[in-house]
């Protein structure tokens, strides 16, 4: 039986883990180390390199899948092979999580008609163009630009700031607080959520994010960390804002990628995870375009 040596992701592993995800660009918000760093402590993901690719692992009592592999492309094939006879011997269907339109086209041209994927529209990636949301320019947009007005008329004394270690530990404070007001202790989903905020404020040098805050009368109330995720599109992980400030949101989106994400065509605001005040709220910018990402599986019939 086949064996490898999975592991969970830590700090240390960071330049591996990232030089094998370069070999694989995409605009998935799940393909950074940040983010399977921190949210590897509330799913059961590991990792191991297998062919030389990249592998990750999520397995439980009841279920195996992997995400689609990093690596050369001719690595990444034949890990695929591996990987699908390491589910076998356990008793599991071979099954592929995550992958996006790209990387099925990829599986298709090495098996063509062997697998299907089945997108989740719940689990689809908002891209933006960066500049639409810079400038909130055009008539679909004019309801955001009439949100920054009030929050400039209501909030004379604000400001925009980059994160640094100077103004770290007030972000923390204003989490906390956050944390509070929101039943996160009540809401295992949000919980988990408030967990990878404060640990990726925490470890915001080591983990290399880029931040941003906004004040109002010198009380930060409101922040957003990120990361560049390839060539031409930052994406965005974490942002939160004081409910009761009326356009804090909108003012922390559009002074973030106005003075951190110039040198990008895109920003990914990650997923909506099906929650519809979220969907509707990603919608009313306007994406350029959705990265849809979906299950893979063997068609029926077709044995490896």
């Amino acid at each position: 039986m086949l064996e490898f040596d999975f592991k969970r992701t830590e700090l240390e592993d960071r330049d591996l883990i990232s030089s094998y995800l370069a070999k694989s660009p995409s605009r998935s918000c799940e393909r950074t180390f940040v983010n399977v760093f921190l949210w590897s402590r509330h799913y059961p993901v590991k990792w191991a390199v297998i062919e030389d690719a990249l592998v990750f692992k999520s397995e439980d009592e009841t279920h195996l899948s992997y995400a689609y592999p990093a690596g050369e492309p001719e690595n990444v094939k034949k890990a695929l092979k591996v990987m699908e006879q390491y589910s076998e011997e356990r008793g599991y269907a071979f099954s592929l999580y995550s992958v996006t339109e790209e990387m099925f086209e990829q599986l298709e041209t090495w098996y063509p008609g062997e697998f299907q994927v089945e997108y989740n529209r719940d689990e689809a990636d908002y891209i933006y163009d960066r500049e639409k949301l810079e400038t909130l320019s055009g008539k679909k947009l004019h309801g955001k630009r009439n949100h920054i007005n009030k929050f400039k008329a209501l909030y004379e004394n604000w400001s925009y700031e980059s994160l640094c270690e100077d103004n770290l530990e007030e972000c923390f404070q204003m989490a906390l607080k956050w944390r509070n007001l929101n039943g996160c202790e009540e809401d295992e989903e949000k919980n988990a959520e408030m967990c990878v905020t404060l640990n990726a404020l925490r470890l915001f040098q080591e983990l290399e994010l880029v931040g941003g805050l906004l004040r109002v009368n010198q009380e930060v109330v409101a922040f957003t960390l990120g990361e560049p995720l390839c060539e031409d599109t930052f994406v965005v992980h974490i942002e939160k804002a004081f409910a009761d400030i009326e356009g804090a949101y909108t003012m922390i989106n559009q002074q973030f990628v106005q003075h951190e994400c110039m040198d990008y065509h895109y920003i990914n605001r990650e997923e909506d995870t099906g929650a519809e005040g979220l969907r509707k709220a990603k919608l009313s910018y306007r994406p350029a375009f959705l990265e849809e990402k979906g299950m893979v599986t063997r068609r029926e019939g077709k044995e490896a």
